[in-house]
């Protein structure tokens, strides 16, 4: 009998990896799909399940006005398979999509081992193949191995190790009767955008952060070295006091001209996209339990209703930095056969990770085939998620889920933009009008 061909390798049999390779399959292209689990285990997956959900059940919303929901929405429009599955064994969960996780994974793994287009081999990949166009959705977790060989093929600076995020926030949402623009000492271009504090306003802050629930890092995460200038805010709080205020949230220079008041402390908010939709905080690296940090931030003058675009976080999570290495279509710039997905390209979430896989499955396809590749626009919430990710102009780039922030702008008046509920509703309907 003659030996099989196959068209494409798969690294990585997660969410992202299981769905590039359906795709593939679907269109008619052998796959061969590696999962190095149960051989070699990481430090999180307690299974040697495919796709295999490790910490939350839960997908998010399904309502198209929310960010998430959106993107599953446009998912399901370009026949994504484990979205489908996930509604499948779906659990009661209101408006969001849960799920029953073993019920998911072995209806995943069914779906993958009787395709005959799809051979799953369970065995470490250590090095990226350069025989056979392949997509990397090795994860978060990435074996030392294949990370090496990953850094010495990008570059050492362009792949990361331990996330050190701070949160986001949607510029329409600051209350600027209170914040305001200031570069200090008037150096340079008022770029940032600055929420001050007096004595009062600070002592409730730090009150909050000092004794607000931390997330517990996982043991293989413990051993993990923070850099001193990246200390999670909280660990910077406990040595005193006054310890932010001679760092991160240090007043002196940065005077507000309405007023000419001398600040107790200010917090800074730095640009984070290129329409100046998105501000993150300055030194507000974080391992706060989710809701201590809506309150923390809640406690912010000028930033009491603020949009938390993304929380900050602290945890081992391997990246490449994608804005310097991937097109939009997920293809990598320097070997045009290569594509990644997952978070490893540096999307959050387990939604993303579908939704990344799936459109390095349709590229590489389409690739194979000659075609031309998707690109989606910046109006839909997976064109606006690759096309950030794919950013050149990035500086410091850090991983992102999906969120209204990273969407192209309505063209439309400030009075609209300020109306939360209707501006979401439109920036859905323009994605779904895309698609349909």
């Amino acid at each position: 009998m003659a030996e099989t061909t196959f068209n494409a390798a798969v690294i990585g049999a997660g969410l992202a990896g299981c769905e590039a390779a359906l795709q593939l399959a679907k269109r008619g292209i052998k796959v061969k799909l590696y999962e190095m689990r149960p051989k070699k285990m990481t430090g999180a997956h307690t299974t040697q399940n495919l796709a295999e959900f490790v910490c939350s059940n839960s997908l998010g919303s399904l309502d198209v006005t929310n960010a998430s929901g959106l993107l599953k929405k446009e998912m399901s429009l370009l026949g994504s398979f484990l979205i489908e599955i996930a509604k499948s064994v779906a659990l009661p969960a209101g408006n969001a999509l849960a799920i029953d996780r073993e019920m998911f994974s072995q209806k995943v793994q069914n779906l993958i081992e009787s395709n005959e287009n799809i051979e799953l081999i369970r065995e470490e990949v250590t090095k990226i193949p350069t025989d056979i166009p392949v997509i990397v959705a090795s994860g978060p977790l990435t074996s030392d191995e294949l990370a090496d060989d990953i850094k010495s093929f990008t570059g050492s600076e362009h792949l990361h190790f331990f996330d050190a995020i701070a949160p986001i926030v949607e510029k329409d949402s600051i209350d600027f009767d209170k914040a305001f623009y200031a570069s200090r000492y008037d150096k340079g271009e008022a770029s940032y955008i600055n929420c001050p504090m007096n004595k009062k306003e600070y002592e409730k802050f730090y009150d909050i952060l000092i004794n607000a629930p931390r997330i517990e890092l996982k043991e293989f995460e413990k051993n993990a070295k923070f850099f001193e200038s990246c200390l999670p805010i909280e660990v910077l709080a406990s040595r005193g006091v006054d310890t932010l205020r001679f760092g991160p949230m240090k007043p002196v220079g940065l005077v507000d001209k309405r007023t000419n008041a001398e600040n107790y402390a200010v917090v800074q908010l730095r640009q984070d996209n290129q329409s100046a939709t998105m501000y993150n905080l300055v030194g507000f690296q974080t391992n706060l339990k989710w809701g201590s940090q809506k309150e923390l931030l809640h406690s912010i003058p000028g930033l009491e209703n603020a949009n938390i675009l993304r929380y900050g976080v602290m945890h081992r999570n391997t990246f490449i930095n994608s804005p310097k290495l991937l097109d939009a279509t997920l293809q990598c710039r320097k070997r045009k056969d290569l594509f990644f997905a997952g978070q490893i390209t540096g999307t959050e979430g387990y939604t993303e990770s579908i939704a990344t896989g799936m459109l390095a499955g349709i590229n590489m396809s389409r690739f194979l085939s000659g075609e031309n590749l998707l690109e989606l626009p910046k109006i839909t919430m997976l064109g606006a998620l690759t096309h950030y990710i794919s950013d050149n102009d990035q500086k410091h780039f850090q991983p992102i889920n999906s969120n209204w922030g990273i969407v192209e702008e309505l063209n439309v008046d400030r009075k609209i933009k300020k109306n939360k509920k209707l501006k979401t509703e439109m920036l859905s309907n323009r994605s779904l009008e895309y698609f349909l």
